[in-house]
């Protein structure tokens, strides 16, 4: 089964179809936070790191089969998060094949989604991303890591992952906000130096996505 999903995502990849999607989650969290972000985030690669994405992102289940057709799923909010047996089971195949989870904590999410990624991965432990990696590195430059965008508990940004077998699947970005750094401007009145910094860090992960 793994396989056949790998295969059919690395196709996804050849043919062309750039496609990201947001995750519709369940547990009453505010999953649609920040509408303006991913459009903005798109519209920013499609710019500047020559990538064809469409420009309206999908919305996707988490137990549904189509999480399969978007090799980029980000999902965000404020509060309570809810995987069942099943959405779990499907996320686990979903990135152990190929896929990628951006997960950006818009405050409050925290002590749920901390929950909900050990059932997804018992073995594995979130591991802090270093600012040595990939993410960091290009096509934007990060040398002291994730940047801080949102002000909330005065506690550094940072970022923490999931690996599997060397491959980075699982992005969970902490005390940084970048989902409000990639809003319209007039959103959160976040200045244009710091907004660009979200947006090039967004960038950066959708550039490792695309490219590994």
């Amino acid at each position: 089964m793994k396989k056949i999903v790998f295969i059919f995502l690395f196709v996804h990849y050849l043919v062309g179809a750039q496609e990201i999607a947001l995750l519709k989650y369940n547990g009453g969290g505010d999953w649609y936070a920040n509408p303006t972000s991913l459009p903005n985030l798109i519209r920013f690669c499609n710019q500047t790191i020559q990538t064809k994405i469409k420009q309206k992102p999908s919305t996707v289940e988490p137990g549904s089969s189509e999480l399969f057709s978007y090799p980029f799923v980000h999902m965000t909010g404020h509060g309570n998060v809810v995987f069942n047996d099943n959405e779990v089971k499907n996320i686990r195949t979903y990135l152990t094949s190929g896929g990628f989870l951006h997960i950006d904590d818009n405050y409050g999410m925290d002590k749920y989604i901390r929950k909900e990624i050990k059932k997804i991965f018992p073995n594995n432990e979130l591991i802090e991303i270093p600012s040595t990696h990939k993410i960091f590195q290009g096509p934007f430059s990060f040398p002291n890591g994730l940047p801080k965008i949102h002000e909330h508990e005065k506690q550094k940004p940072q970022a923490f992952g999931i690996f599997i077998e060397g491959r980075l699947a699982l992005v969970y970005t902490f005390e940084t906000d970048l989902g409000d750094g990639w809003e319209d401007e007039e959103v959160h009145n976040n200045p244009k130096e710091v907004r660009e910094k979200a947006l090039k860090m967004g960038a950066n992960l959708v550039h490792y996505v695309f490219t590994n």
